[in-house]
């Protein structure tokens, strides 16, 4: 069935996640739904200093809105806020220093951001493919430390601020790969079998999914959803697929049009029209399952992923 799935998968990237796939799409978009005055909102992005959350932050930065950049390293944080500063003459951008790994630090991040700051729009984009089965401090494996539960723990803390907002959104930046992968819930942190990176990361990327589709069923003020940026030429890809990216660098898409989509559903209209929950891609909603790849969960798996990372937030909650 894995063979299935992967070979049907790769073909339609092929045909949809590659910049020809874009260019395709993009023919169809309303050309003035990104024609929009962002001043007085607030936009939380996560993962912001470079690839698709560097994207998406210029965009909104050059629109006006109040940006909030959410990394892990200071120094590449500060040379990203001063790069889209200087792009957009917008000095309305902030960096904030969190590790989306540790439980903890999210926890404390969210708590003291609510207190001096409104949010608008949270943009989960942090995200990393550890190739090696790595654990963090709090014993945590890191793929699903950063993916799942950094940007469960991220949202659920910031939904009390969101509700007080007006228009608040929430999208979270997926991958295709999840149409691969059925939800595990018995092995949501690969302790069992083999250890593969980059199903670790699709597994996740699936995880991600759920939680949208869960939360907007739950918070019915907040408009959720997720998306796949297509196979974007970033750092992240560079990094941590090199063969793939070598493989396929004629074709793959810049960081702006990996970001679209996530600009679009930050700021436009049309995308709050939508209903809550769905998966984009190329500023439509699009199946979140490949024919006949049995990959759908019940909703006792649902419950069940919730009451995991429910349990795991609180265990860390300062």
């Amino acid at each position: 069935m894995s063979f299935y799935r992967n070979t049907i998968w790769f073909v339609k990237g092929l045909q949809e996640y590659t910049k020809s796939g874009y260019e395709a799409a993009a023919k169809h978009f309303a050309p003035t739904d990104l024609d929009v005055n962002l001043s007085g909102r607030s936009f939380v992005i996560t993962g912001a200093n470079s690839g698709i959350g560097k994207a998406t932050a210029q965009e909104i930065a050059n629109r006006g809105g109040t940006v909030h950049l959410v990394c892990r390293n200071k120094g590449r944080a500060e040379a990203a806020k001063d790069e889209i500063v200087e792009r957009s003459s917008n000095q309305n951008v902030h960096v904030h220093i969190v590790d989306m790994s540790s439980a903890r630090q999210v926890w404390e991040f969210a708590s003291n951001f609510m207190l001096n700051n409104t949010v608008h729009v949270l943009v989960n984009n942090a995200g990393c493919m550890v190739n090696q089965r790595e654990v963090t401090e709090e014993g945590l494996e890191k793929n699903f430390a950063t993916n799942t539960l950094g940007t469960y723990i991220l949202t659920t803390a910031l939904i009390p601020a969101l509700k007080k907002a007006e228009d608040p959104r929430v999208i979270t930046v997926s991958s295709g790969g999840m149409l691969t992968q059925k939800l595990d819930t018995d092995n949501l942190q690969f302790e069992k079998g083999t250890f593969d990176g980059t199903m670790a990361y699709a597994q996740n990327k699936r995880q991600q999914v759920i939680l949208t589709e869960q939360w907007a069923s739950q918070h019915k003020e907040i408009h959720f959803s997720s998306m796949h940026p297509g196979w974007a030429d970033t750092p992240a890809v560079q990094l941590s697929m090199p063969s793939f990216h070598a493989k396929m660098q004629s074709k793959l898409r810049t960081e702006a049009m990996g970001a679209d989509t996530t600009v679009w559903l930050a700021v436009s209209a049309a995308a709050a029209k939508q209903p809550s929950g769905l998966f984009f891609q190329d500023r439509k909603a699009v199946a979140t399952h490949l024919p006949l790849a049995s990959t759908k969960s019940t909703p006792q798996e649902k419950e069940r992923l919730l009451t995991v990372l429910d349990e795991l937030a609180l265990k860390f909650k300062p």
